[in-house]
């Protein structure tokens, strides 16, 4: 049985290389636009849009960190209500700001004449504030169940001892 928790590990530590590489490729794509956008010819949008493929990058870092901290490092199992809290909320967070972010650009494009991304801008704004508020009401109801089981709460705390 211990083979198989030690293949998981080897699987999620490849995952997490594979996120971290995208996420190295994103950063240089958006130095590139920036670079782009601020040396060769010069243009606000293309230093917006290389805000927003940061901000993908910064989602892909994030993973990365997620699933090191958590399944590598704690070697936590996703079971209890105050694990499954923290695991998305690290996760949501970063997605919220990323599609924020998105939105941001979507909407600069459109006020610069592109009127068909009105529709996307929208959609982008309207996902990110869905998102915001399902999660809301995940974590509301996630504490009603974290407070009958007081010892999880405790066993995450000095799980966290772990990654410091």
């Amino acid at each position: 049985m211990r083979w198989v928790i030690r293949l998981f590990a080897v699987m999620y530590s490849s995952v997490a290389f594979l996120f971290f590489v995208a996420a190295l490729a994103l950063i240089w794509a958006s130095v590139e636009k920036l670079w782009n956008g601020l040396a060769r010819q010069p243009d606000a949008s293309a230093v917006i849009e290389s805000l927003g493929t940061l901000a993908v990058a910064l989602v892909a870092v994030e993973i990365t960190q997620t699933v090191v901290e958590e399944e590598i490092v704690r070697r936590a199992q996703v079971s209890a209500p105050t694990r499954v809290r923290r695991y998305l909320s690290r996760f949501l967070v970063v997605v919220v700001v990323a599609l924020s972010i998105k939105y941001l650009v979507a909407v600069v494009r459109f006020l610069e004449g592109d009127s068909h991304l009105l529709w996307n801008a929208a959609s982008i704004g309207v996902s990110a504030a869905a998102l915001l508020a399902a999660w809301g009401v995940f974590i509301h109801f996630n504490r009603a169940a974290e407070d009958v089981e007081p010892e999880a709460m405790e066993e995450a705390k000095r799980e966290d001892a772990k990654v410091q």
